[in-house]
């Protein structure tokens, strides 16, 4: 009896230790520190600079990234740039309401910038260029009245230019250049004080800052100053330059004229196998790139493609050909060749792709840019050296057991939710199958075609009524809902 009662009070003290153990661990984090640990949650992917934010910590003052107030140990600064972080940014970071300086620049963040930032009042610096960021500039950074610099250039953000941006008096340096952001800069305020370099690359802003009115038909230049008596006098050597220029202009028109008879030629002489992309290129090509994604010049890329032929066919589908383009560095690239159907076409595809080229995440494939060429638009995505999954079913079906499986169909099914649920504006794929469904050396799905189909914006219905897609594939009823995608999946 006596050692049942002993075993009973070990038992009793053991519980008792582990529970002081785990309610220490519990309670030991900071507030600062565990609004930091939701913010790493949110992290999808990173170089592993992460990889030392302990939850077992008492605070989060030693974190890389992190510094903190050396007297009341609160965060005053989250200093993370060019650390491949991805994912959305919490909006736990609001809870650092003694944060200081922000910076998570240069980096593949996506999703909405959280309006909860608008709590951190003591910020002076908040540094978002480079990410992936898409939705509208929140209110609520208005409400930081210490902000002296706000660099959100070089994402892909929409809508307006809040008003409330203007109350922040202390602002000294402002950046939201190379975003989508439409409609009139706020010429109350603050943001009167920024020029045309604040806000270059958005096509459709207009205000005095960037030298166009807004009015009924879109943003238009301001007139222009009358000319001097100093430039008049200018005139007759302005002549004789416009002369040379003139002269200069026809032999480059003459060489041009040249090279298009010969494009011409070569292809009425049957030269061209009909799969080349010489003649793509060969006259008046331009390369567009998303976010800087292509380390080339324009130069380099050209010149690679001129080079494709019939034996760098790697696939055809609904959309086009593709071919493998492999650059002198080693990297591989797959390129997506889709003939222009009309007039209408160059205005569709790049209104489009702007915003296929905003769109990351890990399960769908990523496009790089792409080449304008004068008959064909030539899209630069990510190499899957997997192949397909239709390829993989049918050929090497060996390599894919069921855990395997159940990993690739989580892979697509998230790429799907993603576009269907957080993309602004939504992507509807609907055409789904497992051609479109890449593998990468560890057989983890990319979904690939999406965006190739109309996009939804968030006053559009769900309901389509175009039906689209490949037959086997598609629902046995009308497409109502999102969820039929289901079906599809399998």
């Amino acid at each position: 009896m006596g050692g049942f009662s002993l075993k009973i009070q070990e038992l009793l003290f053991s519980s008792l230790l582990l529970f002081c153990i785990f309610s220490r661990v519990a309670l030991a984090l900071s507030p600062d520190g565990q609004a930091l640990v939701n913010f790493r949650i949110s992290v999808l992917g990173s170089d592993g600079v992460l990889k030392q934010w302990r939850p077992e910590d008492s605070d989060p003052c030693g974190w890389k990234g992190v510094l903190c107030d050396p007297k009341s140990k609160r965060v005053v600064s989250l200093i993370l740039p060019d650390h491949k972080l991805s994912g959305s940014i919490s909006p736990d970071i609001g809870k650092l309401d003694q944060l200081q300086f922000l910076a998570l620049h240069d980096n593949n963040f996506y999703g909405t910038i959280p309006p909860a930032l608008g709590n951190c009042t003591k910020l002076k610096s908040l540094f978002l260029q480079g990410n992936y960021l898409s939705g509208w500039i929140p209110d609520e950074l208005g409400n930081l009245p210490k902000l002296e610099n706000l660099d959100l250039s070089s994402n892909s953000l929409s809508g307006n230019i809040p008003a409330s941006l203007g109350k922040l008096t202390n602002l000294a340096s402002f950046n939201v250049s190379t975003n989508f952001l439409v409609g009139q800069i706020p010429s109350d305020g603050r943001l009167a004080n920024f020029g045309n370099e604040s806000f270059l690359g958005n096509r459709k802003l207009c205000g005095q800052q960037v030298n166009a009115v807004c009015d009924a038909g879109g943003p238009t230049s301001f007139a222009q100053p009358p000319i001097s008596a100093e430039s008049q006098n200018k005139k007759k050597y302005s002549g004789r330059l416009l002369i040379s220029a003139s002269a200069t202009v026809g032999a480059l028109l003459l060489v041009a004229l040249m090279c298009f008879w010969g494009c011409f030629l070569y292809k009425r002489l049957g030269k061209n196998d009909g799969k080349s992309l010489a003649m793509d290129v060969c006259a008046g090509a331009s390369i567009v790139m998303f976010h800087g994604d292509l380390p080339y010049s324009s130069k380099d890329i050209i010149k690679k493609l001129e080079t494709l032929n019939g034996e760098h066919i790697i696939g055809s589908g609904g959309f086009g050909t593709v071919y493998k383009l492999a650059m002198d560095d080693g990297n591989v690239f797959a390129l997506k060749r889709i003939i222009k159907m009309n007039e209408g076409f160059d205005r569709f595809f790049e209104r489009e792709l702007e915003i296929l080229g905003s769109i990351k995440h890990r399960y769908l494939v990523n496009l790089r840019g792409y080449c304008n060429s004068p008959t064909s638009k030539l899209l630069i995505y990510d190499f899957l050296s997997g192949g397909s999954l239709d390829e993989v079913l049918h050929e090497r079906s060996e390599q894919l057991d069921w855990g395997a499986r159940l990993t690739v169909i989580m892979g697509a099914a998230k790429g799907l939710a993603y576009l269907h649920h957080d993309c602004s504006p939504r992507v509807i794929h609907r055409d789904i199958k497992s051609s479109n469904i890449l593998l990468d050396g560890n057989f983890e799905a990319r979904v690939s075609d999406f965006g190739l189909a109309k996009l939804l914006g968030d006053e559009e219905s769900h309901i389509t009524t175009i039906v689209a897609g490949t037959f086997g594939y598609l629902a046995p009823v009308p497409c109502i809902n999102l969820i039929l995608y289901a079906f599809t999946l399998g």
